[in-house]
């Protein structure tokens, strides 16, 4: 190339690099979505997106409010439904305040980082959320890596620690296992220690616990002074946006020093709207919650019936681990050819050997989508070699 020092391209290590990929089975491919298959991937677990209550709430925004939030939320970002929806979000998770950020990512970064720091020890669960890993990356803490589910290994971490403060973090339900943190050990250890604990609800909201109010409320630890929440709107909610929930002290440190709240632009009103509307329909119908868990367990019984690994859920994620990449990746396609889209996981997104498919449940799936998830998935145990029955 032109100007370019011979043997000196830059971009030839990105090429390489994407043909290692390409040959293990770890190359990513955006795909837009089409109509026609059912969904079984996404994180609309209620089923609201597309809700024409959440719809009419974002378009009466818009229409009050602009599309766009204009600034950071220190400065023109926050409109009345900002305000509205910091209140709400604390009230239905039973928190002291909230704080709306213009993403989930964001709100584990804000929420670690500032409430982190040279002085503070930062506890974090091995498979914790790619947020959370890159929150405590950014904290200038210690960090500490403890087992899955090691609530003994926390402990241990906080007694032994020579900060002065700590913290520990832990998604409530784990992104791709499904699985449920410990919570109740893990307040404990904090209580003990003099701690904080953050709790990431992202995949706890809308399903877990009374009427959908996540993992730390069915846990009895909402509005526990030593406690955080982080969620997102994007996932139960079916909008966009995170929020941080705590006590008042909390609140006021993200105002005054959460960069990623600070620096960022605010939640664009529309979906600030959607979000409200999200939770006045979670209001009048709180059943909603108990249908997305129990489609979870339908899918749990259907994979284990084929023969598959799978997991208990403790919501509304089910995993199907088959092993290497390039089963993963034919178990997706044997489903898609059943007209089910469903996540695929790979390294690095999960360990080495356990590439899975991620299956979501929704509380609007009906019998006919679970018939043919129980056709697709016999076929992946017989054409991967997965299959545990003998």
């Amino acid at each position: 190339m032109p100007g370019m020092t011979a043997g000196r391209d830059p971009l030839a290590r990105l090429r390489d690099a994407a043909g290692r990929r390409a040959a293990a089975g770890l190359r990513r491919t955006l795909r837009p979505r089409r109509d026609g298959l059912t969904d079984l991937a996404s994180n609309d677990y209620l089923g609201l997106s597309g809700d024409p209550r959440l719809v009419e709430g974002a378009v009466a925004a818009a229409r009050e409010w602009g599309t766009g939030s204009t600034g950071s939320r220190l400065v023109t970002g926050t409109t009345e439904l900002h305000a509205e929806l910091d209140r709400r979000l604390a009230a239905f998770t039973g928190s002291a305040a909230g704080l709306v950020f213009s993403s989930g990512f964001l709100a584990n970064l804000g929420a670690v980082t500032a409430l982190a720091g040279p002085d503070t020890l930062v506890v974090s669960d091995q498979v914790n959320h790619a947020s959370i890993v890159d929150a405590c990356r950014l904290s200038r803490s210690r960090v500490v890596i403890v087992p899955h589910r090691d609530a003994a290994a926390v402990e241990q971490a906080l007694a032994e620690r020579e900060e002065d403060h700590a913290l520990v973090v832990t998604d409530a339900v784990f992104s791709v296992d499904g699985d449920l943190a410990p919570l109740g050990a893990l307040h404990a250890a904090v209580r003990a220690h003099g701690a904080l604990l953050v709790i990431d609800e992202a995949h706890a909201l809308g399903v877990v616990g009374d009427g959908g109010r996540g993992a730390a409320h069915a846990a009895d630890l909402a509005g526990e002074p030593d406690v955080v929440l982080t969620l997102t709107l994007s996932k139960s909610l079916a909008s966009q946006g995170g929020a941080v929930l705590g006590a008042p002290e909390v609140i006021d440190a993200l105002v005054d020093t959460g960069r990623s709240f600070i620096f960022d632009t605010g939640l664009n009103p529309p979906a600030v709207g959607a979000a409200l509307a999200a939770l006045d329909v979670l209001a009048s119908d709180p059943g909603l919650p108990g249908r997305a868990r129990e489609r979870a367990v339908a899918i749990s019984n259907l994979a284990a019936g084929s023969g598959l690994e799978t997991a208990e859920p403790a919501a509304a994620v089910v995993p199907v681990f088959l092993g290497e990449p390039r089963a993963a990746l034919r178990a997706a396609e044997i489903c898609a050819e059943h007209g089910l889209r469903v996540g695929c996981f790979r390294p690095p997104s999960v360990p080495k050997g356990r590439a899975c498919l991620r299956l979501t449940a929704r509380a609007t799936l009906d019998e006919s989508d679970l018939t043919r998830l129980r056709a697709a998935l016999a076929e992946t145990a017989s054409s991967t070699g997965r299959s545990l029955h003998p």
